[in-house]
């Protein structure tokens, strides 16, 4: 088979370059042109393993030079699905990379990938509900916290930070690809789902390592300084807090999010006889 064909662009005036340097540092540039800009070795790894549709591999000078081409060429059957997305390679110079690219020391490797939304949740699948929480690594480290811990689905409240926003998907180190995200939901959404609520409380409720925790579930975690909004307090639901044998005011919401959904999945991995209503498998 013969290699690849390459693509050099050398100018910041090019169309594409354009597109990337928006898709790599707007935050919801991907919204408008349907495209993701993922940056560096370990978001490119995890969308190689996802299967992603990879529309450009972008290659800085340097790595081209290094021969990195075919290692990170999407891999391209011959008996391909008729439509599947053929991968076009580029090279940058370095500098016209780090140009496009959003981070201090660019990588000098990024995939463009397809984004569709999605326009719907899915009933009866462990869910985090994320109501208009503001910080992106916050975020980021949720959605790995959620695909770590069973947790399928994210759903962010309007008024959320965007879940595909550069910065996000740096944090997320790929949590993104295996999880039905969904963007801008709504109360009813959220009641849509059809599952218990969980919703963690400074004051109220039991302690989430002693009580028992239904699975599936959906858990809401709120604004890092306002909490739960009002009307998705209103909803039927389960108030748990956290133990803090230690003091302090509160725990960052990521913090929070990791604990809580650990315990959720711990949990639901117990065999014995809980009330559950379901159990998790690893």
């Amino acid at each position: 088979m013969s290699p690849p064909s390459v693509n050099p662009i050398a100018s910041r005036e090019n169309a594409q370059v354009k597109l990337w340097r928006r898709l790599a540092q707007q935050s919801n540039a991907y919204r408008k042109h349907g495209q993701l800009w993922l940056e560096g070795e370990h978001l490119c790894a995890m969308a190689q393993q996802a299967r992603l549709p990879v529309q450009a591999l972008v290659l800085s000078r340097t790595r081209w030079e290094a021969g990195e081409l075919a290692q990170w060429m999407p891999f391209q059957g011959s008996g391909g699905a008729p439509g599947a997305t053929q991968t076009r390679a580029f090279v940058l110079e370095d500098g016209l990379f780090a140009h496009v690219s959003g981070l201090e020391s660019p990588a000098g490797l990024a995939y463009v990938t397809t984004w569709q939304a999605q326009a719907q949740p899915v009933p009866g699948l462990a869910t985090v509900v994320l109501d208009r929480l503001q910080d992106a690594g916050n975020v980021g480290a949720i959605l790995r916290c959620a695909a770590a811990f069973g947790f399928g689905q994210v759903l962010a409240l309007e008024g959320t930070v965007a879940l595909y926003s550069p910065k996000v998907l740096r944090a997320g180190m790929g949590a993104h690809f295996s999880l039905h995200l969904l963007e801008q939901a709504t109360l009813e959404q959220v009641q849509a789902l059809q599952l218990p609520l969980l919703l963690t409380s400074s004051h109220a409720g039991q302690y989430v390592h002693q009580a028992r925790l239904p699975w599936p579930c959906a858990w809401v975690l709120g604004h890092e300084g306002q909490g739960v909004a009002q009307a998705l307090a209103e909803l039927p639901h389960q108030p748990l807090r956290i133990a803090q044998p230690g003091g302090q005011e509160s725990l960052n919401v990521a913090t929070a999010a990791a604990i809580c959904l650990h315990a959720s999945a711990v949990s639901a991995l117990d065999p014995r006889p809980h009330g559950r209503a379901g159990t998790l498998e690893l």
